[in-house]
């Protein structure tokens, strides 16, 4: 008995003294701060643009008003940013400093200093921008979106609603969320009071390293709801990489669609014209197994991987075409650059009629490699510079299902449209069934 109660005092006499060492709350957070900065950004409004500093705030105090909501000719926009070198370089959110004419910013000291964009990434609203100093910055540590967990406490500092250097605390409440917002997500989601004005703000884990980047908020007031969203860190160190070095993002591509199939299997729903993957052989319906003999993932987590494979360098594929299993080789290419932004006079077009449908005959169904009673309807116009074109959907397609609701008829499809308009001008989500591959499109309207 003795012998266990010693044993036990030398355990707490050891654990003890490394439970004092840990850092807390208040002082862990005085080292982050000066790493943290405070954003904000002018332009001159247009004849079609209307003053909103996007701030919702109602006081009887004229002061308080009159700084949140100045009257004067420019558009004022507030953000967050963190020093990832001491050089000046800086991280925020694309949006933050979307058409700035003027981007000043606040350290954690009160000086405030002019900054330039380095480049910006709208695919992932990232952004990297320089401040001219002779001064090396705090900067902050970088670490392992990875290894989060759900239930994994986190802190957020940033500068909501103009208030500058707000600390908030809370969890990680899940990860990998996919809420449409571009065609790499997979943001981390927390409970932490996250404002307007926090965006590109950083996300900290309890050892003081930057796991991600807060980003946009779901709200139906404008405020907190405790749905926070933020870009993991390891998504962003390419992007940083990419604008640091080049002042923009260059992606692999490989000139697949493609869709989920099965866990860790995703399926070939097209091919591009004279990409890697029609050289390399690769056809609609072929399931891919595994990239480079690990699993693929989601069909992001794929498109992820592609973006950031070195351009020039190969990949290998493990396919499965007809129940045969095969490896393909693929050279990695530069993404294309985006189709040009469609002219007033073809947005006023696609708005009127960004699609048309006809009826489904029998002959049409079997043409699209299905059975003669199937149920839909076809496209039989894509209004050019439309949403619905720009995704890739065309003439010929084969429409089973908008918003996961039966088509039978053009008469259904135009009525599901119509409600569409009616709800703020919505997306619409689109099954489309070729060949018996189906696959969905979100169309804006």
């Amino acid at each position: 008995m003795r012998t266990l109660l010693c044993l036990l005092v030398l355990s707490l006499c050891i654990v003890r003294p490394a439970c004092a060492e840990q850092m807390s709350l208040p002082d862990l957070i005085e080292r982050l701060q000066p790493s943290v900065v405070n954003i904000s950004t002018t332009h001159l409004l247009t004849e079609d643009e209307d003053f909103d500093n996007g701030l919702a705030v109602i006081s009887s105090n004229p002061n308080i008003q009159r700084y949140f909501a100045p009257h004067n000719p420019q558009q004022l926009s507030l953000g967050s940013g963190f020093v990832v070198d001491a050089d000046g370089y800086i991280v925020t959110n694309a949006h933050v400093i979307d058409k700035a004419e003027e981007i000043l910013v606040t350290l954690a000291d009160g000086r405030q200093l002019s900054a330039s964009v380095k480049g910006s990434d709208d695919k992932t609203d990232l952004a990297l921008i320089k401040v001219d100093t002779t001064d090396k910055l705090p900067t902050v540590k970088l670490g392992n979106s990875d290894a989060v967990r759900v239930g994994d406490q986190i802190l957020t500092i940033g500068n909501p609603f103009g208030l500058g250097g707000s600390v908030s605390t809370g969890i990680v409440s899940a990860k990998s969320r996919d809420i449409d917002a571009g065609a790499y997500d997979n943001f981390i989601q927390t409970d932490a009071s996250i404002n307007q004005g926090s965006s590109g703000g950083p996300m900290f884990n309890m050892n003081g390293e930057v796991i991600g980047i807060c980003s946009t908020i779901y709200s139906t007031t404008g405020g907190s709801m405790g749905i926070g969203f933020a870009e993991p860190i390891n998504l962003a160190k390419f992007v940083i990489s990419e604008l640091k070095s080049k002042g923009k993002v260059e992606r692999g591509w490989l000139g697949l669609k493609i869709q989920q199939s099965a866990q860790d299997e995703i399926t070939v729903s097209s091919i591009s014209e004279n990409s890697p993957a029609q050289r390399a052989g690769i056809e609609a319906g072929d399931i891919i197994r595994h990239l480079n003999e690990y699993p693929v993932g989601t069909p992001k987590e794929f498109s992820r991987r592609i973006a950031e494979t070195p351009i020039g360098s190969k990949i290998h594929l493990e396919i499965s075409r007809n129940g045969q299993a095969r490896i393909l080789t693929l050279d990695v290419e530069a993404m294309p650059a985006p189709p040009a932004a469609p002219t007033q006079e073809q947005k006023t077009e696609a708005e009127l009629a960004a699609l048309e449908f006809a009826e489904l005959t029998p002959e049409d169904a079997v043409q699209n490699g299905l059975a003669a009673d199937a149920r839909g309807v076809i496209i039989k116009a894509v209004a050019a510079g439309s949403d619905a074109e720009l995704k890739g959907v065309k003439v010929g397609d084969v429409v089973t299902e908008i918003d996961r609701k039966p088509v039978v008829s053009p008469a259904d499809a135009a009525a599901f449209l119509a409600e569409a308009r009616r709800e703020n001008n919505r997306p619409v989500l689109l099954l489309i069934n070729n060949n018996n591959i189906p696959h969905f499109a979100t169309v804006k309207l």
